[in-house]
């Protein structure tokens, strides 16, 4: 990887809680005049979490950092990436950060952390870490910055961006494996901090490796239930009860640790009691490579699955309904040509409680592809991902897909190359118009933009920008032009010794802006 590497003790982290806002009236106040129109403002602060990549030594991970330019945001800003705590220092108050103004009004930290990887030995006698320093630092917005580290050693990365660098921040975190359990490539858009995720896709069978990735970007410990449901509804764990995150840390928590049984299919709850935690989960296969679970959107009658790769040779839905009542559900592919039906597979019934599952082959059939899925008589709540292979025999390779929120007002995805990235739309209820403008490269090149049709039901794979006199990698930003619902996901694909590895991130709304009603003398805009 030509780019500049990063020290595995001064790793990047991203942590990101959008920055919300309320208003506040007096109580002697008039009620507010709710024809007013509310102003779209950008965002003042955004937290991001990225999982520690790897436990390979053979690991090669990349982090790009991309932020779009918004317009209304000032000219002042920064953005710092460090890392989370470790085992042995997340204890030790001379390690921790000392942000305890962080989402208050000011929103300054002071950028303090301890860090395993600043390149620096610790003292052995007493095993405290000297202070990181931020890496990584992104220098405007529309350009990427971008960042390495090689092995196993690398945490997880906590991150801030306030200022001009807030609305839209987006991290990527892709890593090569060479060889192994989970080999080939994996890929995770770094999340905001909350306080409730589900994972429809993971799995304790006897060839899985399955780890929910806890990241703590607060001052204070925060505590998380972990909820396994199977095809028989929920698993008896004790140990799931009650996890503990430490301050400004990670833990990894191998999911073959809470149960004894055995399943192919699974559905995960993270419910954090206290505090709130950034979360995802790194499924590694022996036999079919690895890769990133992201969380599916919240439960919904009507669930989309963008951007399944075309030469799919296998994939395989997985559902969940938590609440009391059945989900039926109707599955449809959005294709080339309009909504099709998969032959053999018209409905899927998923009980109250309990995780269903279905094979769908090739159902792509070598055209770009998404899954719909709405309800075939009441609208039942659910959550939903599929997991997709590419490849054949002893050289296949899997990725995941989470239902996603539709693109909404904008939405980018950074860590493109001028090949190997596919962009795939999908607008299933009506005919969309969208931008999509291709970014500066990281080391140089002039941004460009092009606007695309999507016809009504239909998923294209379209036919990407690339910045003129690209140098590096470039970010993708997606953006609607019409209120028709828009749907989007982004493949990495890199073939290694026959392998097709690939990666897939969904692109939902990046909630750069925020609406904030009209101000007058009796309103006032806080930042929470």
């Amino acid at each position: 990887m030509n780019r500049t590497t990063l020290s595995l003790i001064a790793g990047t982290a991203a942590l990101a809680a959008v920055t919300g806002f309320a208003t506040l009236n007096r109580p002697d106040a008039p009620a507010p005049d709710t024809a007013k129109a509310a102003a779209e403002l950008p965002v003042e602060r955004t937290r991001l979490l990225c999982p520690s990549p790897s436990t390979s030594d053979l690991a090669e991970t990349s982090y790009t950092s991309f932020t779009p330019v918004t317009k209304g945001t000032g000219s002042a800003g920064t953005a710092e990436l460090l890392a989370a705590a470790t085992q042995d220092s997340a204890d030790d108050p001379s390690d921790k950060t000392d942000d305890k103004t962080d989402d208050k009004a000011t929103g300054k930290t002071s950028g303090k952390t301890s860090d395993k990887t600043s390149g620096k030995t610790s003292d052995k006698a007493d095993g405290k870490k000297k202070a990181a320093k931020p890496v990584l630092t992104p220098k405007a917005p529309g350009a990427p910055a971008v960042g390495d580290t090689t092995g196993s050693s690398t945490p997880a990365l906590l991150g801030t961006a306030e200022g001009k660098f807030a609305p839209g921040w987006t991290v990527q975190e892709t890593t090569e494996v060479a060889a192994g359990s989970g080999r080939g490539l994996q890929g995770v858009t770094c999340t905001a901090p909350d306080t409730e995720f589900w994972f429809p896709g993971v799995s304790t069978a006897a060839d899985r490796t399955d780890y929910v990735h806890l990241t703590n970007p607060d001052d204070s410990a925060a505590v998380a239930d972990i909820e396994l449901y199977g095809k028989d509804g929920a698993l008896p764990t004790t140990v799931g009860e009650g996890i503990t995150i430490p301050a400004h840390s990670s833990e990894p928590i191998l999911l073959s640790t809470l149960t004894g049984e055995k399943q192919e299919d699974l559905t995960v709850h993270v419910n954090v009691r206290s505090g709130r935690v950034g979360a995802a989960v790194q499924a590694l296969d022996e036999k079919l490579g690895g890769d990133w679970l992201a969380a599916s959107t919240e439960p919904s009658g009507t669930q989309i699955l963008p951007g399944i790769p075309k030469d799919a040779t296998a994939v395989r839905l997985i559902a969940y309904a938590p609440g009391d009542a059945d989900a039926d559900l109707k599955l449809q592919l959005a294709s080339p040509s309009g909504l099709i039906t998969p032959a053999g597979h018209e409905t899927l019934h998923v009980k109250a409680g309990m995780t269903a599952s279905v094979d769908l082959g090739d159902v792509t059939r070598g055209e770009a592809g998404s899954l719909v899925l709405t309800p075939t008589d009441g609208s039942v709540p659910f959550v939903a991902a599929v997991r997709v292979l590419r490849g054949k025999g002893a050289k296949q390779e899997s990725a995941f897909i989470s239902a996603t929120a539709p693109v909404g007002t904008r939405a980018s995805a950074a860590d493109n190359s001028a090949k190997g990235s596919t962009l795939s739309l999908t607008a299933p209820k009506g005919t969309a118009k969208v931008k999509v403008t291709a970014s500066t490269g990281s080391g140089g090149g002039t941004a460009v933009s092009r606007t695309y049709t999507v016809r009504a039901g239909t998923t294209q794979d379209v036919e990407l920008p690339v910045p003129t006199g690209l140098k590096g990698t470039y970010a993708l930003t997606v953006e609607p032009l019409t209120d028709t619902p828009v749907y989007a996901a982004r493949t990495l694909a890199a073939t290694e010794e026959g392998v097709p590895g690939f990666t897939v991130q969904t692109l939902p709304d990046d909630r750069g802006t925020v609406a904030v009603p009209e101000a007058d003398e009796n309103v006032a805009v806080l930042q929470k």
